[in-house]
Parts: structure tokens; C-alpha cells; sequence
């Protein structure tokens, strides 16, 4: 009994010690948790200068981060910015607490919607991977300055930042996998809401001259064989989800495509749904304005990643010289008024070919380069190799499969049936062959909404388009015969 009774009154107090400290660990977790609530509360009320005295108070057990949004100026004074910046600007904008008391609105022309974003005091939390992080914005005005000519400006510009809280034991947790992922989320949330860019190159001061790319062509209204457009379609995603397989093998993130054809077979459509697919800004380089190899060494180091690098009717647009051999061109005149003539260095085709081939391709990540071409025979077979132009495409004329895809687009007729008009028979055994591009057959489908008009007036050009060359042949024998019988 005594031996029950001591065993029995010691169990009580294991019993009672561990109650109590259960009871000291929640009070000191509700406690901690509590604070903190309470000191970013504070936030709202505090002046934004006092904040960063206030979170220097709340503990060893604390880690906050900074993202600025700028860092620092480059050489010419400019401010540089911080990409992590808009990145978690992004991300926050879909992370804003409906309870909050105040936001910041804004319209971006580059963007289809209206974004709102925190203001300052304004606290944001959320649960990544169990752990809590909780964001706040801050803003003010701080001082620059700058020495010209030994004269010293002082100028105010506006700071703005992002300062994110959590528990310092989970930093490397933060850092390494947090912050890749709020990256990774912003670009799906600005490629779902931004405008697409075509960029020009402007000679006048030297640099690309953005405008808003708003075509309309995609894969869907692309007149292009099934088949093809597969091709094209599932070389594109291979190419952008191998970010991976390009760095294992040692090879740049590009990929090149040639594009080739008559004229009206659609080249320059399939650039546009290439771009709205893969939500890719396009950078027109017409090499005609490019002075020479070091200028455009120096514009392709200004293209954007994730981008297309568009050259257009490549056989013609500048006769590009095998070798880099120099050329005369007028210089400054002299006070004795003669011009003397300096040597510069022109484009030339091994220029062209570093800069899409060699290290210098390597400047950049993800970038698509197309040329496009009437006459592939007439383009340096150096061009052309993979590696350069990796994937070569044929834009022909209008098949019957382009045809039914127009019709749709055109005339609003189904493209699930065999024959959703009378006249498909007929259009389908006259289209066969070189007869159309799809320019041709679209222009004809546009003259009238009627669709018994339009299928009309369509087939009477494909046959007229069909006697052609009869008449041609008809119109050489005949001329072969008249000087047989004048001699």
C-alpha cells in the first residue's frame, strides 16, 4: 500500500509538472504571437521614419528583409532598378487583404487592368510552407547628389520598399525557395495582364523605340496545315520548358526559325501568334539601318530575355560582305577644309553570325531569333545550319485545309463538317496545288459577307488562277510558230 501510494503521488506531480509546462509554452507561443500582432499594428499609426527603430526592438528572434526598389546609379547618374522589386510588387497586388484601410490604385499603360497595391502601415501575412511571413510597405523621400562641372546639385527623389518579416531560423528557407517562388508568380501574373511590345529600332539616338503589339493572329486563325502548326506548336514548349537541358549541355536558351516562302503565305502572321503564344515582345531589327557589326553587337545587348529577334526578308534587306572589309566613309572636315575619307567596318555576314551563333548569342536568356525569306536559295548556306536557324519552315499556298480555317474565320462556317457548303467539293479539287496564298484566298472571302457570294466569287478566281498557265503555254506555242513561219 505505502509502495501504491508513493508510485500513485508521483505520478500526480509528472502529471501536474507537465500540465504546467504545456500551459507556459502556450502561453509563451500566444504571447509571442500576440506581440508581434501588436508591433506591426503599431505600423499603421507610427511614422514611416520611426519603423525601422521599432523592428530593431522586437528581438534576436526576427529577420527583416529589404527590397528597394532601386539600387544604386549606373555611370551617367541614372538609377538602377531592382527587378526583385516589380516582381514582389506583382505578387502583392494579388495578395491584398480585403480588410485593408487604404491601397494604392494604378493603371500601367503596359498592363490590360487597373492593379492595387498597399499603402504605407499596411500589412500583409501569409503561410508558406508553415511558416508565417508578413510584408509591409514603406515609403519616403530621400536626398541625391550629384557634382557637375564642380557645382553640387541636391536632388529629392521618392524610396519606396518592401520589408518582409519572419523568424530568423527559417531565412535560408525564405531566400532560396520563398523568393523563387513569388518570381515565378509574378511573371505568370504579369504575362496574363501585360500588353505585348514591338520594339523598332530608331537610328536617331541609337536604341529601341517600344509601341503597343496588339495583332490579332493566333495558332487557331493561322491558315497553316494541321500538321505543321503541330510541329510548330510543341517545338515552342519543348524549347521553353528546356531552360534546364540548355544549361546541362552548355548551349545558349535560344532557339532559331526560318521562315520561307512566296509572298502572302502568312510569315509574318505566324511571327504575331508565335509572340501571343508564348506572350513574347518582338524586336524588329531591320540590319538595313544597322551602321555595322559593333552597333549591332551593342543593340542585341539591350534585347530583353524572353523575346523574338525579328529579321524580315533577310536575302534583301542589307548585302551583307563575307568579310569584314573596310569601308570609306567621310569624316569631320579639317581646318584646311579638305574631307579626308576614315575607314569604319561594316555589317558583315561573320558579325551577323556571332551575334545569333557565337558568345556573344550568349548575352541573354530565352530569346527566339526568326529570319524570314522569299528565296531561301538566295541566303548564305551558313545561315542556315542548326544552330542558327535550328527549325526551317515552309509557308506555301492556300490547301484546302488553310481554306476551311479561313472560312471560318471569314464567314463563320463550321470547320467540324466535311462539307458545310454546296461549293467545298469543287473549292477543294480547284485549291489543290500552287493556285492561292492565303492572302489571296482571305482578301476574296472578304468582299462580301455573303456566303454564297463569297464561295462564288472565290471559285471563279481559282479557275480563272487554273487557266493561267494554260494560256501561257498556249500563248508560247503560238509565238514559237509565228517565228518558225517568219523565217
Amino acid at each position: 500500500m505505502v509502495f501504491s501510494g508513493d508510485l500513485s503521488s508521483r505520478g500526480s506531480a509528472y502529471f501536474s509538472n507537465y500540465v504546467s509546462m504545456t500551459g507556459i509554452m502556450m502561453m509563451n507561443s500566444t504571447m509571442n504571437s500576440t506581440m508581434h500582432s501588436m508591433i506591426h499594428n503599431l505600423y499603421r499609426i507610427i511614422p514611416t521614419k520611426v519603423v525601422p527603430y521599432i523592428k530593431s526592438m522586437i528581438g534576436a528572434s526576427t529577420l527583416t528583409l529589404v527590397i528597394s526598389d532601386k539600387i544604386g546609379t549606373d555611370r551617367n547618374g541614372m538609377f538602377r532598378y531592382n527587378e526583385l522589386y516589380s516582381a514582389f510588387e506583382t505578387y502583392l497586388s494579388s495578395k491584398i487583404n480585403p480588410d485593408a484601410s487604404s491601397l494604392r490604385m494604378t493603371k500601367d499603360p503596359n498592363n490590360k487592368k487597373v492593379n492595387l497595391y498597399l499603402s504605407p502601415g499596411e500589412v500583409v501575412s501569409e503561410i508558406y510552407q508553415g511558416i508565417k511571413i508578413e510584408w509591409s510597405y514603406v515609403a519616403s523621400v530621400k536626398k541625391k547628389t550629384t557634382v557637375e562641372d564642380g557645382v553640387q546639385y541636391e536632388d529629392k527623389f521618392n524610396s519606396e520598399s518592401f520589408h518582409l518579416t519572419f523568424y530568423k531560423k527559417h531565412k535560408d528557407l525564405v531566400i532560396n525557395s520563398f523568393v523563387p517562388y513569388v518570381e515565378s508568380k509574378a511573371k505568370v501574373i504579369m504575362d496574363e495582364s501585360r500588353i505585348l511590345k514591338m520594339h523598332s529600332y530608331a537610328p536617331s539616338y541609337g536604341g529601341w523605340e517600344p509601341m503597343n503589339f496588339e495583332h490579332p493572329s493566333t495558332f487557331d486563325t493561322m491558315a497553316m496545315n494541321s500538321d505543321l502548326k503541330r510541329s510548330v506548336i510543341e517545338d515552342l514548349d519543348r524549347f521553353i520548358r528546356r531552360k534546364d537541358f540548355y544549361k546541362r549541355v552548355g548551349k545558349a536558351w535560344k532557339r532559331g526559325y526560318l521562315l520561307y516562302g512566296p509572298p502572302g503565305t502568312g510569315k509574318t502572321s505566324l511571327v504575331a501568334a508565335m509572340a501571343n503564344y508564348l506572350k513574347f515582345d518582338i524586336y524588329d531589327l531591320q540590319l538595313a539601318s544597322v551602321k555595322g557589326d559593333a552597333d549591332l553587337r551593342r543593340l542585341l545587348l539591350t534585347v530583353k530575355n524572353s523575346s523574338i529577334l525579328l529579321v524580315e526578308d533577310i536575302d534583301c534587306s542589307v548585302n551583307l560582305r563575307t568579310e569584314s572589309t573596310p569601308v570609306l566613309r567621310p569624316a569631320i572636315a579639317t581646318r584646311s577644309g579638305a574631307v579626308p575619307k576614315v575607314p569604319s567596318t561594316p555589317l558583315t555576314l561573320s558579325g551577323l553570325l556571332n551575334c545569333i551563333d557565337g558568345l556573344w548569342s550568349t548575352c541573354g536568356n530565352e530569346r527566339i531569333i526568326i529570319f524570314t525569306t522569299n528565296h531561301k536559295d538566295k541566303l548564305d548556306p551558313a545561315l542556315l545550319r542548326p544552330g542558327r536557324m535550328d527549325m526551317h519552315i515552309y509557308m506555301g499556298h492556300c490547301g484546302f485545309e488553310g481554306f476551311k480555317i479561313l472560312a471560318s474565320n471569314y464567314l463563320g462556317l463550321s470547320q467540324g463538317e466535311d462539307d458545310p457548303h454546296c461549293l467545298y467539293p469543287e473549292i477543294k479539287n480547284l485549291i489543290d496545288g500552287e493556285v492561292l496564298t492565303p492572302a489571296q484566298v482571305a482578301e476574296e472571302l472578304m468582299k462580301t459577307e455573303d456566303v454564297d457570294a463569297a464561295l462564288e466569287g472565290l471559285v471563279g478566281v481559282l479557275k480563272r488562277k487554273r487557266s493561267e498557265p494554260e494560256s501561257r503555254d498556249d500563248d508560247d506555242e503560238s509565238m514559237k510558230k509565228k517565228k518558225t513561219t517568219e523565217e
